[in-house]
């Protein structure tokens, strides 16, 4: 996967591809990431990427010379890479449109700022993606959301193969909950089933675990579940445990 970041501020990245699992996958020549300059394709001495919007209004307007020259420079590593320009009014980033990206061959990420990009640069996008309903000084923070994200899909960036698959929004369910040593912690102990050594019955825990912990905190995403038979029995359940306790 081929990461290009295009950005008036590139060092903004340097600590974030120096650790952890983005640099090990860089380093294992999982992910390659390009850091780029808009600056560098701005004309003049001062090489400026923005200017005051015609017909007046506050805060300043990126121009499209520089973009769309860096654009172009941008695909010519991988020409089929979809360029996303990080926007407040995109698409709504989830871990499905992670795990779309994922399969893609690159990515070229525009990271906006001040009040946003000339009209006329659109042509050139594939798509715009926001990772939430705020407003950010630059789409840096978004790109480094999404591209932790991505990468985290991308096979052996996690090291086990499954890692990946279990992690919450997978399957419309939060990850279930983890504990490790030690065993007894401010008097409370870890569940007996995670020490019993029964695979069977400890994925079942899990599985029941996962659940719960949707229905308590994201119960919107239980909507998006196709639930068996299992899964609709532990949640009347502890929906009935739910209604007990209220009318106790």
């Amino acid at each position: 996967m081929d990461f290009s970041i295009l950005t008036i501020f590139p060092d903004i990245f340097d600590s974030f591809l120096s650790h952890g699992i983005i640099r090990r996958a860089i380093e294992s020549g999982i992910v390659s990431v390009n850091t780029m300059d808009i600056r560098n394709f701005a004309e003049g001495k001062h090489r400026i990427t923005d200017d005051r919007p015609y017909g007046g209004g506050a805060g300043m307007v990126m121009k499209p010379e520089p973009l769309a020259k860096a654009i172009a420079e941008a695909k010519k590593r991988i020409p089929g890479s979809r360029t996303i320009l990080l926007s407040p009014q995109g698409r709504p980033f989830k871990q499905s449109v992670a795990s779309e990206l994922s399969l893609l061959e690159g990515l070229i990420f525009i990271c906006g700022r001040y009040e946003g990009v000339d009209e006329r640069i659109y042509k050139t996008i594939d798509e715009e993606i926001s990772i939430g309903d705020y407003v950010l000084t630059g789409g840096e923070p978004a790109a480094m959301i999404i591209i932790d994200a991505v990468t985290r899909l991308l096979p052996g960036a996690l090291g086990g193969e499954d890692s990946a698959e279990k992690d919450s929004f997978t399957d419309h369910l939060l990850e279930h909950a983890h504990y490790t040593r030690p065993p007894v912690f401010e008097g409370e102990s870890v569940p007996d089933i995670l020490l019993s050594g029964n695979h069977g019955a400890i994925a079942d825990w899990r599985l029941e675990s996962s659940l719960i912990r949707t229905l308590l905190k994201r119960p919107d995403l239980l909507d998006s579940k196709i639930l068996d038979s299992r899964d609709k029995k532990v949640l009347k359940r502890w929906c009935e445990y739910i209604e007990q306790i209220i009318s106790a």
